[in-house]
């Protein structure tokens, strides 16, 4: 199981760091480029708060399935066969409610109908990352990693030639953006659809009603998790867009910056794809968890830690490297929101634990707890502070869960906390500060700052012994089998 998950996960990151680096540093930084910071700002506001209403399109079902079919492969034909239509049933519901809740908030026909895109967009979306749910929990994890990336693929395309080809005798609009996002998920999902009927065999979609409630009833806990999470990870945008008088900019300010961070975070939530089936099928088992723990929470560590350092002393040059407009604004926000990516890791990693062992009570009532705390600070902070307000509200939520969700995983799974490990880490993360002090100037240009930097990181994360020689040897003949 450690070889599968480190050899999976290399191939998964690998995958996603080629296209999805495209995708951010290319892309999504020419749009926010070509287009308003009001532009931007209302449209990322605007997925933003369809995300708020996610639940509706998924009821926990991705987290319940993907679960599932890791420990009982052979339900797979049942359960696809009945969910589909179940799916389309909630994104009707979903997009009622949606519309309901976003004219009653006052946005204007304009907002509405990107709305409406972004809400057909969002249907797909569900749909593939349900299918995906399948092929993962089948343990076929190179075919999930492709279609990661399949939708990022032909968005990089279509955008591409419609920023940079010269073929657009128009300038380019946010609605470009939006209708390559649509048609590229659903590309995506015809694919992984018929993946899944080739591995179920026939499908034949019914609706079965006592089905329906059982999914409902064992499902639940998952909705009421996805639905807290949403609200504490993705409320910032749209409540800075909705308080302020200039909400669009700022909130296309705090987009900026949380981009770059968002980007780095799906390094973190690629583990957590691999670890939720791995994770599941061990405690079916009654195997011992540490050894993937353990290797899983070492890379996240250095990873995090690392990016973490260098955005403090670089926020400013990265931000002036990809924008070109509101630099000083975004990098101050972005420097705030890069160290959630220390708590939002660990999450990764200890909620995703639990969500295996099916500690779903524990984990709704620490979302709860970032939820509220998220909300009453942005409201407190961002009317005084803007878009840099948020970053602060994100960052106490996201430490003050990550914290609660380690202890809890600590206890229930009684795993030993080592005090010299402990102070390993404090030391490596006091030299990584110091050593990237000293090389800031070594030369002229930042950009090579950071890699001599990046490379003496390396080298500390072993001399510090958070990371181990033997462990590269491991993923080395890992990779070759």
């Amino acid at each position: 199981m450690r070889k599968r998950f480190v050899t999976n996960l290399f191939f998964l990151l690998t995958l996603n760091i080629l296209i999805k680096s495209f995708w951010i540093l290319g892309v999504d930084r020419g749009v926010q480029n070509a287009v308003a910071a009001e532009e931007y700002g209302l449209y990322f506001a605007l997925l933003n708060f369809s995300f708020l209403f996610n639940i509706l399109l998924d009821f926990g079902l991705t987290n319940y399935n993907n679960r599932l079919i890791a420990q009982h492969p052979h339900l797979l034909s049942k359960y696809i066969s009945q969910l589909i239509p179940i799916k389309f049933a909630m994104a009707i519901i979903f997009t009622i409610i949606v519309f309901a809740v976003a004219i009653s908030l006052g946005y204007d026909a304009y907002s509405l109908k990107l709305l409406s895109l972004l809400c057909l967009s969002q249907f797909f979306s569900s749909i593939l990352i349900y299918l995906r749910s399948n092929i993962s929990g089948l343990m076929l994890f190179k075919t999930d990693s492709i279609l990661s990336v399949l939708d990022k693929f032909i968005v990089i395309i279509f955008c591409s030639i419609l920023l940079w080809s010269g073929l657009l005798k128009t300038e380019f609009k946010i609605e470009y953006f939006i209708y390559s996002q649509l048609i590229a998920y659903f590309i995506a999902a015809l694919v992984a659809f018929i993946i899944c009927v080739k591995k179920a065999g026939f499908l034949k979609p019914k609706w079965n009603y006592p089905f329906v409630v059982k999914i409902i009833k064992d499902s639940y806990p998952y909705a009421i998790l996805v639905l807290l999470m949403a609200f504490y990870n993705r409320v910032d945008s749209v409540m800075i867009e909705r308080i302020l008088d200039n909400g669009a900019e700022q909130s296309g300010i705090y987009a900026s910056a949380f981009r770059l961070v968002d980007a780095v975070n799906m390094i973190a939530y690629l583990f957590s794809i691999i670890l939720l089936p791995l994770f599941s099928r061990l405690i079916q088992q009654k195997q011992d968890l540490r050894p993937i723990i353990k290797i899983s929470f070492e890379l996240l560590l250095m990873i995090t830690v690392c990016f973490v350092v260098l955005s403090q002393f670089y926020g400013f040059n990265l931000m002036d490297l990809m924008y070109n407009k509101h630099i000083e604004e975004s990098s101050e926000v972005f420097k705030i929101l890069s160290i959630c990516f220390i708590p939002i890791s660990m999450t990764y990693i200890f909620g995703t634990l639990l969500t295996a062992n099916g500690s779903l009570k524990y984990l709704n009532i620490v979302a709860s707890i970032g939820m509220l705390l998220n909300m009453g600070i942005n409201f407190i902070l961002v009317p005084k502070f803007l878009a840099l307000g948020a970053a602060y509200s994100s960052l106490t939520a996201q430490t003050i869960t990550a914290l609660i969700q380690a202890i809890i995983a600590i206890k229930i799974f009684k795993i030993r906390l080592d005090i010299l490990y402990i102070l390993r880490i404090l030391f490596f993360i006091l030299a990584l500060i110091v050593a990237v002090f000293l090389l800031k100037d070594i030369t002229s240009l930042w950009i090579y700052n950071i890699v001599i930097s990046s490379a003496l990181m390396i080298v500390l994360s072993f001399v510090f012994k958070i990371f181990k020689i033997k462990d590269v040897i491991l993923l080395f003949k890992a990779s070759r089998e």
